[in-house]
């Protein structure tokens, strides 16, 4: 998925001369923190109604507000992971697409990015979630996956993330298209890798309560 395909029309930008009154009345309406403010199709940057409440003054144009996220932008040829890193380095949950001039193009939200990624064929197929620690030295997403496809299963995606706790380790999450993992963590294990949880399997009932356990404290971490 590329910017150009993720690009919210139901949210209009704002002219620099449309009073804070009616940038709060759109937020409302269209269910937004922040909304984009352009001058002769340049983003100037975005508004949030508590940017306007610290001014106290909703009759003045929004151009003249304290904008935040100019330099919030993507190209239309944009990853997703590309979007998603640019709204997490500025702590918006907004981006603005420009096109080839540099032009305002629309905005993407980070939940119209979420809503399509659920839609996505890895999410959509059926299969477990391996969650794997390991020193990032050690990292190889091909020798994983040869693992992986010894026990007649294919990785159908992964993502990486820094160990918060433990810098110079990852966790590393895997979603494979079989439901009984069992094989496949004794592969890894015989390995050397330390598989550190295991989701959507096939699991007995009294298993079924320590797995959601194992799920929460996860998500928790």
């Amino acid at each position: 998925m590329i910017a150009a395909e993720l690009i919210n029309q139901m949210i209009p930008p704002l002219k620099v001369t449309d009073d804070a009154h009616k940038a709060i009345i759109w937020m409302e309406e269209f269910r937004c923190n922040f909304l984009p403010v352009v001058d002769g199709g340049v983003l100037q940057g975005f508004i949030s109604e508590e940017i306007i409440m610290e001014s106290n003054d909703i009759e003045k144009g929004v151009g003249s507000f304290p904008l935040v996220g100019k330099a919030c932008t993507v190209s239309m040829e944009s990853h997703f992971f590309d979007i998603l890193r640019v709204a997490g380095e500025h702590k918006l949950n907004i981006v603005a697409v420009l096109n080839e001039e540099g032009h305002y193009a629309g905005i993407i939200t980070v939940q119209d990015i979420m809503a399509s990624f659920a839609q996505s064929a890895s999410v959509q197929m059926p299969g477990g979630i391996l969650v794997l620690s390991m020193d990032l030295i050690d990292y190889s997403l091909a020798e994983i996956s040869r693992y992986v496809e010894e026990n007649n299963a294919k990785v159908i995606s992964s993502t990486m993330v820094e160990d918060s706790l433990d810098k110079g380790k990852i966790k590393l999450t895997l979603k494979i298209n079989q439901l009984d993992l069992s094989r496949i963590v004794a592969t890894l294990e015989r390995f050397g890798y330390r598989v550190i949880g295991r989701y959507q399997e096939e699991v007995r009932d009294d298993d079924s309560k320590e797995r959601l356990e194992m799920l929460m404290k996860y998500l928790n971490m």
